[in-house]
Order: C-alpha cells, then structure tokens, then sequence
C-alpha cells in the first residue's frame, strides 16, 4: 500500500480528464456562422465527450478511454491552451482558468514505471464536481484497484483495491507549483484539500503479507515548495541513502530528506478497522489497531492507537490504548540540515593518525564521525502512555512421572503479564541522548514463577506470594555541562510487601557513556564516581513473611529468629564496617527496623566534591577505609 502516492494520482486524472476535452473536442462551428455568433457559442456552457486520451508526466502516464466535460464555458482551443504539455506558462497559471461544471470518466488508468516495476491504479467511475479557478468542489470515485508488478515476465509484486473515495476542496494549482515547479524549502504553506476519505482498503504483497483498513480519513493537508520540487525529490529518495559513505551523496539525501519532511502538513488523519496478516515466515505475526487517530497542530498534536490486538508463535497480546504526545522532528530536521552542508573530510597527513586507525579512502568519512552524527537525528520523542496491557507468553513446566521410573512429562505452560497503566517521557535529546527520562508503570502483574531466576526476587514464591502486583518508576536526568546523572527516583513498590526507593547523583558521566559499542561506553563508565545516595526501604508485609519463612526452615519461632536478627544487626554490622561512628549508626538503625519493622532510610554523600569512583572503592583496604570518605545517616521510624 502507497498511501502517499494516492494523492497525485488522482491529480495527475484530473489533468486528464481535461486534457481529454482537449483531444477529442465536439466539431467545430460551421464556418458559415458569423464572428459574433461564433464568440457567442463558444461563451455558451456546453457539453464535451472525449475518448481514448493518454496523458504523460514523466515516469507516470495516464490512461482515460473516456470523459465527459459538462457545463464549461471554455472552447476546444482554450482547454487545449491549459493543458499543452509545451505551453510557455505554468501549470499553475493555465490551471486557474479551468472551469466546468463537473468532469467525469467511468475508468481512469495510471501507470508509473521504474527501473524494476510498474505500479498500475485503475480508478472506477470518477467525477470532479465545481471545478473553478484550479480548485475542484468534491472528487468521487467508486473505487479502485491497485498493482504492482516486477520487469516485463516477472509476477505481479503486489495488488490492492480501494472502495468508496471522496475528498473536498482540493487546489489543483497549488498541486501544480508543489509537483512541478520548484521553490524555496522556506516558502509559505498551502492547503491542498480540507478533507479526503477512503473505504474498503486491502493490500497484499508479493510475501503474501495482507493489510486492510475498514476507513481511512484526512482532513487539512497543505504542503510547500521544495528546492527539487515534490516528484523530483520524491524520485530521487527512492535511491537516497544516509549511510552510505560519500559524503557529497549523504548531504545530498539529508537535504531531500528534510526538505520533504518540512514541506507537508496534516491537520489530522484518523483510520479504523486495521488488520495486518503475515503468513510466511518461522514466526508469522498478526495485529489488529481498532483505531487510530493522528492530530497533527496545536497542544493535542500526536498519535493514539485503542484497542490493539497482536499475536504470533511466541506470543499473544493486546493494549487497550497507546498514545504518543510531544513528539518533534525539529532535532532531526537539524541535523539533517547539517549534514546537507557537509563536505568531503580533508585527509590526514601521514602521521596524523595511531598506525592501528588506517585513514578513510578520499572522499569518505570517518565511520566514527558519521555514526555520531546519525545518532544526532534522535527526536524529541516526548511522552507514550498505555492502559490495559495484557501478554500471553508461553513457557514450560513439568509434570510429576506417572511412575517412579519414568520421567517427567514436559508440559507447555502460559505465563500471563499484565499492565494498568504505563507512560515513558524522554526530554529532549543531546547528540542523540536524551536529557530526561522517566518510566512508570502501574499494576504491572505476573506470576512469582516468573522472576525465579533473578537474584533478591527468587524466593518471594516461598514466602506465600503466588502473583505479584508492581509499581515501577524510573525518573532520571543527564547534565551534559556538569556531567552528572541524577536518580531523581527509582522504586519499585509491590501489593502486600512494601516500597524500595533510590535516590542518586553519578559524577563524571560524559556522552561516551551513552555510546552503542559497549566497549566505549564501558570504558566511559570508569570515570564515573558516585556523590550522594539515599536509600529507602518501607515494609508491607514481605519482611515479616521473610522472618516467618525463614523461621520455619531453621526450627525456629518467629520472635526467636527476629532477636538473632537484632543482634546481629546492632553488634555485627557495625564490626564489619569497621565500628566507626557511621557504621554504628548504620547497625542500631537496622536493628530498630528488624525490631519493629517500619521504614529503614541511610543515606551517604561524598566529603569531597567529586565522588566516590570504582578506584577509591576497590582499593580500599577495608569497608571503613571507605565509609571514613562518606558522610552516612541512618534511621528507622
């Protein structure tokens, strides 16, 4: 499905249409008839049939066995004035003196070829109503058919069909300067339709993979001028590549890019009724969007998805609703600027580079540039919400042997996670890290099995839990300029067992730490020193579980196990840690939690300015070598 190409399709028949009056015009006034009379007829409104017109554009040509002109005032010689493919004027200038009362065609064919294939849409019945001054009232078609084909001999890649299509108030001058005339990237905006409406939409491809949407509507889409004009870029996208290695192509596609990402306007498009199937494939996948709906201006611009449904072999899902606000390509429109200004890198002298790092061949880049500056094309990618999230995801279990010597049975299991509600907001990104993040996610929902595995997490199964019910939140910041990241919170809070909270300042965080090869980031986060922490741990119930189950391993009471935890917390904690003023408090704060357990806070700064690093810490001689660089506070309440 070519969505984007529908719109100069139908264009470019239009054109046709009139073009076809043009050709085939009705006979010409006796030459009997007198000049005034002569004047009078052709200022009359009259009725053109035209057959077998053939218009091309290009690539693109457009087939019209037949179309009807009613209601213009215009003669066989003005018309074939508006639309000769050699006129010294404009399409847009010549388009404004189209005028009839409505055009219609009962087939309209279009047939755009390139190097390895066709495109063919057939439109069915067509009709523009109140064509004036370049602008027509409404276009209607009953439907469409749509095909995509490989190089003559080869099978068709692709076909497709549409129903009922309508679209109001559509500026076919202002199609004209977009498609054909080119203009300033900074021209102003112009609208092109105000509303356009699709039905009945299936496609499948050449894998056999079906899309099909029940409706699909538009409304306000404008458009302007770009330097190479919309089909010229849009031609030369198709073999645009950003990371290819010439930089004088690179800045060449960066430029098309940008210019059509800045050149169009929706002010709204809403579709219903999605459903994507693929059959082939070791994991086919099917999904289903009940509706989406895009709002493109003002505070409420973004994207919302409800009632998503998804499936395949390894899992099942579904999410009540999706949405995304805040979005901006302005970072990426940026950078892509910049890219289109760049030129080839001057070659280094020899002995300018380690002899381990050849220079790049002339004309070429260096990778390592290159991959920074596509990472700068990250967008201001805002805040994406949802609700009622549910996946099934299937695992294996075993089932007790039926007889002592046989062995037990492998059994396919579903795990079944869930979420109530969720958002992730990302601040604007610096080189193409964000500057904030922050996570949340309530009622996250999975079963105790599921987190057997994870260290901390692997034995609330055996102190009763059988579910576990989840608040997440994740709020971080990076300062680029002091090279800090700050752990504004992170906490994990469960139903039934109580809250854990973290509170953090990393020093020393530069970008490198961010950088995809591991190995770089890796090495940045050497540097990395810790400044302050705040821990706090508030009990809801699994500390006492954890004393009850423990209690029953070791034979013991509940109360007994509870004192042994007490003096090893005030007596031992502190003799670890080196029995200093910090340690004690540590120790007496922990037995006073155990004792009656409530809230547990210890928090620890660095004395000096720039933290604590991985050197300090791991060449310390013993723990209180490390807690003497530290100002701790500790308490229970």
């Amino acid at each position: 499905m070519t969505l984007p190409t529908r719109r100069p399709v139908l264009t470019r028949a239009l054109l046709a249409q009139a073009c076809a009056a043009a050709l085939l015009a009705a006979p010409l006034p006796s030459p009997l008839v007198a000049p005034a009379a002569a004047q009078e007829a052709a200022s009359a409104v009259q009725d053109l049939v035209l057959e077998n017109v053939t218009l091309s554009f290009g690539e693109t040509s457009v087939t019209v066995p037949r179309v009807a002109v009613s209601g213009t005032r215009l003669s066989k010689e003005e018309l074939l004035a508006i639309f000769q493919v050699d006129a010294k004027e404009g399409w847009a200038t010549r388009l404004q003196r189209l005028d009839a009362g409505s055009l219609t065609m009962p087939e309209l064919r279009v047939e755009r070829r390139s190097a390895d294939k066709r495109q063919i849409v057939t439109y069915r019945d067509v009709t523009a109503r109140n064509v004036h001054g370049g602008r027509i009232s409404e276009l209607t078609s009953a439907g469409a058919t749509l095909s995509v084909e490989g190089a003559v001999g080869q099978p068709a890649k692709a076909s497709g069909s549409y129903g009922k299509i309508r679209a109001e108030d559509i500026d076919l001058t202002a199609l004209a300067r977009l498609y054909v005339e080119a203009g300033s990237a900074r021209s102003g905006f112009q609208r092109l339709y105000t509303t356009i409406a699709a039905e009945s939409i299936a496609f499948i491809d050449e894998r056999g993979t079906t899309v099909s949407i029940a409706r699909l509507t538009g409304r306000d889409l404008a458009g302007r001028q770009t330097p190479a004009t919309w089909s010229g870029a849009v031609e030369s996208l198709s073999t645009a590549d950003l990371s290819q290695p010439d930089p004088v192509k690179r800045a060449r596609a960066a430029g098309l890019i940008a210019d059509l990402a800045e050149s169009v306007s929706i002010g709204g498009l809403e579709a219903s009724e999605i459903a994507v199937k693929e059959v082939k494939g070791p994991d086919p996948l099917n999904f289903a969007i009940g509706k989406l709906s895009y709002t493109g201006n003002g505070a409420e611009a973004g994207v919302t998805l409800s009632d998503v449904v998804f499936g395949s072999t390894e899992a099942r899902g579904k999410i009540g609703r999706l949405a995304l606000t805040g979005f901006s390509l302005e970072p990426t429109i940026a950078t892509l600027r910049r890219l289109a200004k760049a030129v080839p890198v001057a070659q280094d002298k020899p002995g300018d580079r380690p002899a381990d790092k050849a220079a790049p061949p002339p004309g070429v880049s260096d990778p390592a540039a290159q991959e920074a500056e596509l990472r700068r094309l990250t967008p201001v990618i805002g805040t994406l919400t949802l609700s009622d999230l549910g996946l099934d995801l299937p695992g294996h279990g075993t089932e007790p042997a039926a007889r002592p010597e046989a062995k037990p049975a492998v059994k396919t299991t579903t795990m079944h996670v869930g979420v109530r509600g969720g958002s992730i907001t990302f601040g604007p990104p610096k080189d193409g890290v964000p500057t904030a993040s922050r996570l949340s996610l309530s009622g996250l929902t999975l079963p105790a099995t599921a987190v057997e595995s994870v260290p901390g997490l692997g034995s609330l199964g055996l102190y009763g839990y059988r579910d576990l019910d989840l608040d997440v939140i994740a709020d971080t910041a990076w300062n680029d300029g002091t090279k800090e990241l700050s752990l504004n919170e992170v906490s994990l809070t469960g139903k039934d067992m109580g809250r854990l909270r973290l509170n953090a300042t990393l020093g020393g965080i530069g970008p490198d730490v961010f950088d995809p090869d591991a190995a770089v980031s890796g090495f940045a986060m050497l540097s990395a020193t810790a400044k302050a922490l705040d821990l706090t741990l508030e009990n809801g119930g699994l500390f006492d579980r954890f004393i009850t189950a423990q209690a029953k391993t070791l034979s013991l009471k509940p109360d007994e196990l509870r004192k042994e935890y007490v003096t090893a917390s005030v007596i031992g904690v502190p003799v670890i840690l080196g029995n200093s003023a910090a340690a004690k408090a540590i120790g007496a704060a922990m037995g006073k939690f155990v004792t009656k357990p409530g809230t547990l806070s210890i928090s620890a700064k660095a004395k000096n300015g720039d933290g604590l690093g991985m050197v300090d810490v791991s060449t310390a001689p013993t723990p209180a070598a490390v807690l003497d660089k530290l100002e701790v506070n500790a308490k229970a309440e």
